[in-house]
């Protein structure tokens, strides 16, 4: 009888496999390879269509470093993970309709779509809010609110997705008499309005995969000067988490293809009270 064969690892088959994959493991990359992970999160779209040597030039490493980073993950090589990309990006341009053409095949009646939907949308908001309560540290909080009470003004950057948080929180310091600049980009001069933040001032940066590049440059730029970044993402592979001074990690369930921003909201009111609160203490 033949001797058993082992099983090659099998490499992420997805882009939310992939994420997963470097969240739980990227740690232990060497620090090129992690340089590459971070690159590739914070521009995806890049990494779909670049070709190698442009993608290697844009992350300030070899091209034979890409190769060897596919390989870490038990890709054959390179354009085995290149293509992981350009399939997340086909899936991230299909529009809301036709998300919604998926949920129709799970509603049991005629008349169940609007229960589906809040059954799942409230579902996947439990799980957000049960995710942050059991991995957020109060001290983290403390410390957040300690850097933002402190602060001159607070910068306020977040896009796309991730804008409706920023505003909020620009309302919320504003009922509280904590001095914010929300960085709304009009007339494309978000780059600007962030370059106003000073040492003596703080930013709050919040971005989720797929990350906006605006985002990360911004707090990329206002770190480097110096300026106490807080950043809200999703994890400790976010290329927030390189360029800023504390990290709130919040990690969202999806219903359907729909991520909950309920932990993320969470975690704002929890900022802009607990920030009010330290100032009046400090009083």
């Amino acid at each position: 009888m033949p001797p058993k064969v082992a099983a090659l690892p099998a490499p992420p088959g997805d882009y939310a496999e992939l994420v997963y994959r470097l969240r739980t493991e990227g740690a232990r990359l060497p620090p090129r390879l992690r340089q590459v992970a971070e690159h590739m999160l914070a521009h995806p779209e890049d990494m779909a269509f670049e070709t190698t040597a442009g993608i290697a030039a844009r992350a300030g490493v070899q091209p034979s470093t890409l190769v060897r980073f596919a390989q870490a993950l038990d890709y054959p090589g390179f354009s085995d993970l290149q293509q992981v990309f350009r399939n997340r990006l086909r899936r991230e341009h299909s529009d809301h309709r036709a998300r919604l053409a998926a949920l129709r095949d799970e509603v049991p009646g005629e008349n169940g779509m609007a229960r589906t939907l809040l059954d799942g949308f409230i579902r996947a908001s439990q799980a957000s809010l049960e995710t942050l309560s059991a991995r957020t540290e109060p001290a983290t909080i403390e410390a957040a609110a300690g850097i933002l009470a402190s602060a001159g003004t607070v910068y306020l950057v977040g896009a796309r997705r991730m804008f409706p948080v920023v505003s909020y929180l620009a309302y919320a310091f504003g009922k509280l008499g904590i001095r914010a600049v929300l960085v709304d980009n009009v007339g494309g001069l978000g780059a600007e309005q962030a370059a106003m933040a000073s040492r003596a001032d703080a930013m709050i940066a919040v971005s989720f995969s797929p990350y906006t590049p605006q985002t990360i440059e911004m707090a990329r730029e206002a770190h480097r000067n110096g300026v106490p970044v807080i950043a809200l993402t999703d994890g400790a592979l976010s290329p927030l988490a390189g360029n800023c001074r504390l990290l709130l990690e919040v990690v969202e369930a999806d219903f359907g293809a729909f991520r909950s921003m309920a932990a993320t909201f969470a975690l704002a009111m929890t900022l802009s009270v607990a920030t009010a609160e330290k100032i009046r203490a400090d009083a």
